[in-house]
């Protein structure tokens, strides 16, 4: 599957193409990038302006054009600070929307900061964990506490750098007082964060963005005279960045713009990056950073990928119909083990007693679904879980199946256990006579499977059939389990079969 990610960010907008797979791995096809700087006009006058509006508009309209020449399946687009703070972000949004034909999703701080850290922990070894994970954009900052397994805190703070450097920075170099102004402010800011980000016990620091990144880059070409092809999981401490940083603090924007490492359209707003990393190692208490090169629009699409059904990603059509059914079960928090040996054996004794029953592939698969789901009624009570299940399937939006075929499941379930259907059941009654007929065979092929699970053990791995005269044989294989209880389960369970087809079932274990 094909995704593009469109990012709007108060600095740059960014556009990522990917190829993605559904374990969630991704090859980048098309990276694009334009400096608008939003963060700039929004700082100093409130609103976006119609020539900064307009270059978004065309900028987001040339993505559309790359993300249609390279055939994308799925486009995402969010936009940050910048557009969720404008006065005027409402109608810069609905312009993107009508002349580049992109809907866009204006997120929160949080929502950022989720987006961010699935990126993060998805480029970087948080090792030893958990992490504090600094965002440093141009119009926010995202602090995010979590380990390899979940983001455990988040929050967000307006400190990003073309903000601070618009409302703070009046000279260049920054003066003493320029200095002092961004120290009391990240200060302000940072310091609750620093006091509730502490409990969770960090033990390593990552940084990302292009101001974080700027400033490794600075680092690595100070360290070795070169830049490495991929700053992913590269380390600096507190004193090689303290070189570069007195270097950015002590020069002036056209010094700044040509010293190794850093983009010049960066010079700029890189002290205000540098005073946030400097006051966050002093208020956070750490000495070292690793840097994730993956961010916002990495985050988003892994969150894309995520959001995909498996089915998805299938080339068969009825892949939906198991993924649905899947789906169920665990809303249900289903025994799995249990419905999927039950739902193997049923679709076993079918394809062995196609002779009796004469039924279908379309009949098969409703009854492996129903082997899958049978017990789900569990989920609200043991005590006439056979009803629950029913209801359950009714009601669950099962994608992929017809009402009949939902209905045939529903009732299924509702027999799997024992009784006679009746008419006089709501769900058996919805059926018309040729439904009816093949709920009860299926319920009596069903019935023997769940019985030969009696023990929940999975014990049974298969069963041969021998049809003969007035009797069907089974021989049911265990290996070395002890399956007397589940042979004993499927005896308890044999009536309907036996009833219907007119023929004794004889079950017998593996010698």
């Amino acid at each position: 599957m094909r995704i593009a990610a469109l990012d709007l960010g108060t600095n740059s907008f960014h556009l990522l193409v990917v190829d993605a797979h559904p374990d969630g791995t991704f090859a980048s096809l098309v990276r694009e990038k334009e400096m608008l700087r939003l963060g700039d006009t929004v700082a100093r006058n409130g609103h976006i302006t119609e020539p900064v509006a307009a270059r978004a508009v065309a900028t987001v309209h040339r993505f559309r054009t790359l993300v249609d020449s390279v055939g994308a399946d799925e486009t995402v687009a969010c936009a940050t600070s910048a557009i969720r703070e404008a006065e005027n972000g409402d109608a810069v949004v609905a312009a993107i929307e009508a002349e580049a034909g992109v809907p866009v999703h204006v997120i929160g701080g949080l929502e950022e900061a989720r987006l961010i850290f699935g990126a993060i922990r998805a480029s970087v070894v948080i090792d030893p964990g958990p992490a504090l994970c600094f965002d440093v954009g141009g119009g926010s900052v995202e602090v995010m506490v979590g380990d390899a397994s979940s983001l455990q805190w988040a929050d967000s703070v307006k400190l990003g750098v073309a903000r601070l450097t618009a409302e703070l920075v009046g000279d260049d170099p920054p003066s003493a007082d320029d200095v002092r102004r961004l120290r009391d402010r990240l200060t302000a800011g940072l310091a609750p964060l620093a006091e509730a980000a502490a409990p969770y016990g960090p033990r390593m620091a990552v940084g990302t963005s292009g101001t974080l990144c700027a400033i490794a880059r600075m680092v690595a070409a100070r360290q070795s005279g070169g830049i490495p092809v991929s700053l992913n999981q590269f380390r600096f401490g507190r004193d090689e960045f303290q070189a570069v940083h007195d270097e950015l603090m002590s020069s002036t924007a056209a010094a700044r713009a040509r010293m190794a490492g850093l983009d010049a359209r960066r010079a700029d707003i890189i002290p205000a990056g540098s005073m946030l990393l400097h006051t966050a190692m002093d208020l956070f208490g750490f000495d070292e950073l690793t840097v994730s090169e993956w961010a916002l629009r990495e985050g988003m699409v892994l969150d894309a990928i995520q959001r995909h059904d498996p089915a998805d990603w299938s080339s068969d059509p009825r892949a939906i119909r198991l993924s649905s059914v899947l789906r169920l079960a665990r809303e249900c928090n289903w025994d799995e083990g249990h419905g999927r040996q039950v739902a193997r054996l049923a679709v076993d004794l079918f394809d062995k007693t196609m002779p009796l029953h004469g039924l279908g592939a379309k009949e098969r698969d409703v009854l492996e679904c129903a082997g899958l789901l049978h017990d789900i009624g569990e989920h609200v009570s043991t005590e006439g879980h056979h009803k629950h299940t029913a209801y359950l399937i009714q009601h669950g939006r099962l994608r992929g199946f017809a009402p009949d075929e939902v209905n045939e499941l529903a009732a299924l379930a509702r027999y799997h256990r024992g009784g006679d259907p009746r008419r006089s059941h709501e769900v058996y009654a919805a059926l018309d006579e040729m439904g009816q007929g093949r709920v009860a065979k299926l319920a009596s092929l069903l019935r023997v499977a769940d019985g030969l699970d009696r023990g929940r053990s999975s014990g049974v791995e298969r069963v041969d059939v021998e049809l003969n005269g007035s009797k069907v044989r089974m021989l049911v294989h265990a290996g070395e389990s002890d399956i007397d209880v589940d042979l004993w389960g499927a005896r308890r369970k044999r009536e309907l079969f036996e009833r219907l087809f007119d023929r004794r079932l004889e079950l017998l274990g593996s010698v």
